[in-house]
């Protein structure tokens, strides 16, 4: 490989990192729930994107290689701390505000779906994958894919959208 090459490399992994940058945030922190600690997941998605450049670059859907890294990150990390032990009179921390632009009521009904409900939605809707890319990076069917959107969006419509009274629906035939 030519030192040209590596520029090359460079500057177009910097031009991924700095389209992708915030969408892949905002797709992690719907799933986590915690800014920071989405930060910490996709800064260290990017490192180990950087690393394996040359096949991610050639993955169908980069942006989703970097998502599915952090979220896999996470369940890593979640599994580490859950074999800590607490010491005596020391809370836990309190996950931290998003305030972001991001509705705190949408990302509780996020945490609130199954995982797999949680990680369609982040590839489908936050970064705007089609259904088979989906289901390419979630290795499974893509009618499991447009299931678990169904479902979601569902689970979603009922936590989000105020319940409509009788009278409401009396209003809607007229």
């Amino acid at each position: 490989m030519r030192y040209r090459d590596v520029g090359d490399e460079q500057s177009e992994f910097a031009e991924f990192y700095e389209t992708s940058r915030d969408p892949c945030l905002r797709a992690v922190t719907a799933s986590v729930g915690d800014r920071q600690l989405a930060e910490d997941l996709v800064a260290e998605a990017f490192v180990r994107a950087w690393v394996a450049w040359r096949k991610v670059r050639r993955h169908p859907a980069p942006r989703a290689w970097v998502v599915r890294t952090a979220l896999n990150n996470g369940v890593s990390l979640w599994r580490a701390r859950r074999r800590e032990i607490p010491l005596a009179g020391q809370d836990a921390a309190a996950p931290t505000n998003l305030n972001d632009g991001v509705d705190a009521a949408l990302i509780g009904a996020l945490r609130r779906l199954p995982a797999r409900q949680r990680e369609v939605i982040t590839l489908r809707v936050l970064l705007d994958l089609d259904t088979d890319t989906t289901a390419t990076v979630l290795r499974i069917a893509p009618g499991t894919v447009t299931a678990h959107l169904s479902r979601a969006v569902a689970a979603l419509r009922r936590d989000l959208l105020p319940a409509s009274t009788p009278a409401d629906a009396m209003e809607g035939r007229q």
